[in-house]
Order: structure tokens, then C-alpha cells, then sequence
């Protein structure tokens, strides 16, 4: 592994950062530490760089803005890319392209103030475009899905493809890539529809007091934890349960949303992977309803992100 990021550094593919702690770059703010962090120049420097962590057999993965994912306390012992620099943007009539790296809530309003309608929903989430295409991340009842023509992804091969919106395979907060790994995306095509700039601006303002008022903005989350089993929203049914203010350690349920765990101070992930867990056996027991957890769980010994993705199915 020495070796590796030795020559990551020789090969000059960016900025590589080593023991970083995670907990730094996720919005849980919880998580152990990270052999190497690098942060490619450009896709020649990330094509190189996935080649080199093939070659060598170690794994990666790649980190938006670290909000809806939450990794162990464990060491992770391989190299998380961070494609902060995949940060272009290029608006033409009605058509964005856009790089994986641009911060989804900044594009929203790139969008706005363009007079471009559908990205509104966009306008609290605080990924990176990568990934809410990953996650097909979405809000009042719309997502990425419907305003993406097309991505350009970094195959495991090291080629560049670009896959329609048909073959990205989008469903409820899922892709195609979710099931291709060692997919990355590296920009995105979006087609939106022309409005009313004052309007559009109004939805999202009120959108974000709402926001305010019905969540724990003032605390690290990462969101909905739960994806809504159909026809059904996954923080009444946690509610209805009892457990809002359920606490193990210094992570909590929400008392505003109970659809959100949050750190109260130096949390562990292994607290919030017991709330997890046990709102998970509750929900079984008492309603025999299986929720499936939204975040991807990174890290955790004897679970793999497939494993735990079938276990839930």
C-alpha cells in the first residue's frame, strides 16, 4: 500500500493526502481513518490512478460530499477519490453539462438564476452532482432521473463511455451504477425546461424555511436515513414507533424529524449503526415492514455494500 501511494505522488495525478481521518469529509461527521485521500487533476490523472489501484489490488472508492454515507470506525484500508476538481459547468439554452464534482444545492441555483425550471428539488440536498446521480437522490417527489439526458462515466477498465438515461436504470433512489462500482461519474448532461425566475426562486425559498423548521439543520446528519416504502413514509412510521429522542451514545433520532439520525457530540458510527439496526428489528416486529436504509454503509466487517443491499431486497 506504501508503495502505491508512493507512486500516486511520483505520478502527480493531484492532490493525495494519507491517515486522513473521515470523519472530516463526511456530513456525519463520524468514521475512522483512510490509508490515502487523492484528488485527481482531470480524467487522464483519474483514468492513471484507477489503473495503478487495479494493478495493485487495493480499493477505492469514490466520495461526493460525504452526505449520505456513513462509514465505520475501522480503518479503511485502500484509497478514497474525491473528484473535487471535476468541477466544470456549461450552460447552454435549456442543456447543463456538468462536472461530477459541482455542488448540487450551487447548481440549483445556477439553474434559477438561468430561468430553468427542475432542479427546485435540488435546492437542500448537499451532495456533489456525481453523487445524486449515483443515488438518484431526489425531494418532493422528483429526482435526477427526470432531467438527465445522459452520463460519462470512467469504466473499471479505465475507458470513458456514456450511458443514456435508459441504460443509467434509474428507480427510487437507485442506478445503474449502484450495481457497477467500479462505474465512476464524471460529468452529467441535464435537459430542464424554461420558467419564471421569481417563481422558481419563491419555490425554493419556501422550501428552505421549510427545511428549517422540520429538520436537525443545526447538527451533522446525513439525511434520510430510511428510503419511504411505498405509500408509506419511513419517519412516521419511525415515529409512530416511539422513537424519536432514542439515543445510543451521542447519536440520537431526531426529535424534529424521525427520519434523521444525528451526531450530538463526537458520536461513533457504531452508535449510529445501532440506531439503525434497531429501528430496523422494530419496524420487522411490530409492523412486519422491512425498511432499507438509504445510506450507503461503508466499511463495516462481514457486510459488503452488496451483501447488505440483498439482505434488504
Amino acid at each position: 500500500m506504501q508503495d502505491a501511494i508512493k507512486e500516486m505522488i511520483a505520478l502527480h495525478l493531484g492532490k493525495v493526502l494519507i491517515n486522513e481521518k473521515i470523519s472530516n469529509y463526511t456530513t456525519y461527521r463520524v468514521g475512522g481513518k483512510v490509508r490515502a485521500i487523492c484528488f485527481p487533476k482531470g480524467e487522464e490523472e483519474l483514468i492513471t490512478l484507477i489503473k495503478l489501484l487495479k494493478e495493485r489490488q487495493i480499493k477505492y472508492i469514490v466520495l461526493g460530499n460525504g452526505s449520505n454515507v456513513l462509514f465505520s470506525d475501522l480503518m479503511y484500508d485502500g484509497v478514497i477519490i474525491k473528484l473535487d476538481n471535476f468541477n466544470k459547468i456549461n450552460i447552454q439554452d435549456n442543456i447543463i453539462e456538468v462536472g461530477a464534482g459541482y455542488p448540487l444545492i450551487k447548481l440549483s441555483r445556477d439553474a434559477m438564476r438561468n430561468s430553468l425550471v427542475g432542479l427546485e428539488f435540488a435546492s437542500g440536498i448537499p451532495g456533489t452532482v456525481g453523487g445524486a446521480v449515483f443515488m438518484n437522490a431526489g425531494a418532493y417527489g422528483e429526482d435526477m432521473s427526470k432531467i438527465v439526458l445522459s452520463v460519462r462515466v470512467v469504466t473499471g477498465d479505465g475507458e470513458i463511455i456514456e450511458l443514456s438515461n435508459k441504460d443509467m436504470e434509474f428507480s427510487y433512489r437507485t442506478t445503474y451504477l449502484q450495481s457497477h462500482l467500479d462505474y465512476v461519474c464524471i460529468s452529467a448532461k441535464l435537459k430542464l425546461e424554461y420558467g419564471n425566475k421569481e417563481e422558481i426562486e419563491e419555490i425554493m425559498n419556501s422550501r428552505k424555511k421549510t427545511r428549517i423548521a422540520t429538520q436537525p439543520l443545526n447538527y451533522p446528519s446525513a439525511g434520510s436515513v430510511f428510503r419511504n416504502p411505498e405509500g408509506m413514509y419511513a419517519g412516521k412510521i419511525i415515529e409512530e414507533m416511539g422513537m424519536k429522542g432514542f439515543t445510543v451514545g451521542k447519536a440520537m433520532v431526531s426529535e424534529k424529524h424521525a427520519n434523521f439520525i444525528i451526531n450530538t457530540g463526537n458520536a461513533k458510527a457504531s452508535d449510529i449503526k445501532r440506531i439503525i439496526d434497531t429501528i430496523k428489528q422494530k419496524a420487522l416486529n411490530k409492523y412486519n415492514i422491512k425498511l432499507r436504509v438509504e445510506q450507503r454503509l461503508i466499511n463495516w466487517v462481514g457486510v459488503s455494500e452488496k451483501e447488505e443491499e440483498d439482505k434488504e431486497n
